[in-house]
């Protein structure tokens, strides 16, 4: 029989996880492959030992150098697990230069490096395998690449983080504060004890770049995105998207205008009817539009151990498989021929227009309502609903207002102008709104 070799880099959640599938799942990936997949070398900088059932008696090597993987000559797939852009670029394009196949699951380092580690690889005639790195275990990265092949994606959003939603869906459930929830994820493992890539949408951001690059064919530069995050989401605006009929998400979305896309990640009031504001939990949802089959929903757990280690596992097979048939790079990483990825401008933030919810935090006085919306009105927003609660005299109160469809720019500089007057205690807290008709925006 066959064997089909793998040198693993990290053996952590997601490395131990890769482990488990391939010995659990070991007889029905050898029916699907027509070799046997076999874990050889495993490099890892903290661990002085493996499972026993992983080891299998010594047959799997542990080392705490990962050059012995690149200098084996049976290896033929490079598994990166360990994170981070150094020194896991560098494995990856020694390995590549080794002449070995690799697989990731690294979202940061594919956004900000994926250019030079998938050119290495055209080079070299190897394959880059990275479905884990977007959606865990949903696999959202075969589906552009080959499900919807046919397509024109004409847009793409998604709950892309499941830390974020996690907490926002604690936060509308139970009405519990922001720190108090994000305390209680990292408790149970659903946060990092440094948080920020995940409720500030960083990691959203990430995997967003990613999937623009596999559906429009075109680099993406991270700079050019809007990114903003959770942390001054308040139960309060939790509570008033409710009676407005809307349930807070963090979404990461684009729309293909052609010669231009958007790409941004903010929180979002989704309308309760939409398929997306009941994706709860640390669960994501990929929704995309395309020209032909319309609207498709992805929807799983988009981290942990076996989810993710699946995915890699995924990957690992599409390329066995593609070694025993001879067939190397016969679906390009990307999806799009090298060639045909080609620059589109990122529409400019401030050309988009939507709907708003604002809260504003004001002194309860007379004239305040006229003053506010006096501004915003010579600024061309025009108001749909207002809330003002009062009657606290000297006290700083809320005042929400939902917006019809607005400029971003116009609100910038309407709430710029707004937030420096003395009748305001606080910065506003400023949320998009999905149009309530759409389900592919």
């Amino acid at each position: 029989m066959t064997e089909i070799k793998i040198g693993l880099i990290g053996f952590g959640t997601v490395g131990s996880g890769l482990a488990q599938v391939l010995h659990d799942q070991a007889g029905r990936l050898e029916k699907r492959v027509g070799a046997e997949i076999r874990l050889k070398r495993v490099a890892d900088i903290v661990r002085d030992s493996l499972p026993d059932h992983i080891a299998q008696g010594g047959k799997v090597t542990l080392t705490r150098n990962a050059e012995e993987i690149f200098a084996d000559p049976e290896i033929d797939i490079v598994v990166e697990l360990i994170g981070g852009i150094e020194p896991a670029k560098s494995f990856l394009l020694k390995a590549i230069a080794s002449g070995k196949h690799v697989v990731t699951a690294n979202k940061a380092l594919l956004s900000q490096h994926g250019r030079e580690i998938f050119e290495a690889a055209a080079r070299a005639n190897v394959e880059v395998g990275f479905e884990a790195s977007v959606g865990g275990g949903i696999p959202v990265i075969k589906a552009l690449k080959e499900g919807l092949v046919a397509n024109r994606i004409i847009s793409m959003m998604g709950i892309m983080n499941g830390t974020a939603n996690y907490i926002l869906t604690r936060m509308t459930d139970h009405g519990v504060p922001f720190a108090e929830v994000l305390k209680d994820a990292q408790a149970k493992g659903f946060a990092e004890a440094d948080p920020t890539y995940d409720i500030e949408g960083i990691d959203t951001a990430h995997k967003l770049a990613i999937l623009m690059t596999m559906a429009y064919g075109m680099p993406v530069n991270l700079r050019d995105f809007t990114v903003e995050g959770i942390s001054r989401i308040e139960p309060i605006d939790i509570d008033f998207a409710r009676e407005f009929g809307y349930r807070i998400k963090l979404l990461a979305i684009s729309r293909n205008h052609g010669e231009h896309v958007e790409a941004r990640v903010h929180p979002t009031m989704v309308p309760e009817n939409h398929l997306l504001a009941n994706i709860n939990g640390a669960y994501n949802a990929f929704h995309f539009t395309g020209d032909m089959v319309g609207n498709v929903l992805l929807y799983g757990l988009g981290a942990g151990m076996m989810p993710t280690g699946s995915a890699v596992a995924a990957d690992v097979v599409d390329i066995a498989r593609d070694i025993m048939t001879g067939a190397i790079n016969r679906v390009p990483s990307l999806g799009y021929l090298p060639a045909h990825i080609t620059p589109r401008r990122i529409t400019p933030m401030a050309e988009l227009r939507c709907p708003y919810y604002f809260r504003f935090s004001v002194l309860d006085k007379p004239g305040v309502l006229s003053t506010v919306s006096g501004i915003l009105g010579r600024h061309g927003i025009s108001l749909e609903s207002v809330i003002q609660m009062g009657q606290r005299k000297k006290e700083s109160v809320p005042m929400v207002m939902r917006t019809h469809e607005a400029a971003e720019e116009a609100v910038q500089v309407a709430l710029a102008e707004i937030d420096q007057l003395d009748i305001c205690t606080d910065k506003t807290v400023k949320i998009r709104i999905l149009a309530e008709n759409t389900q592919e925006s």
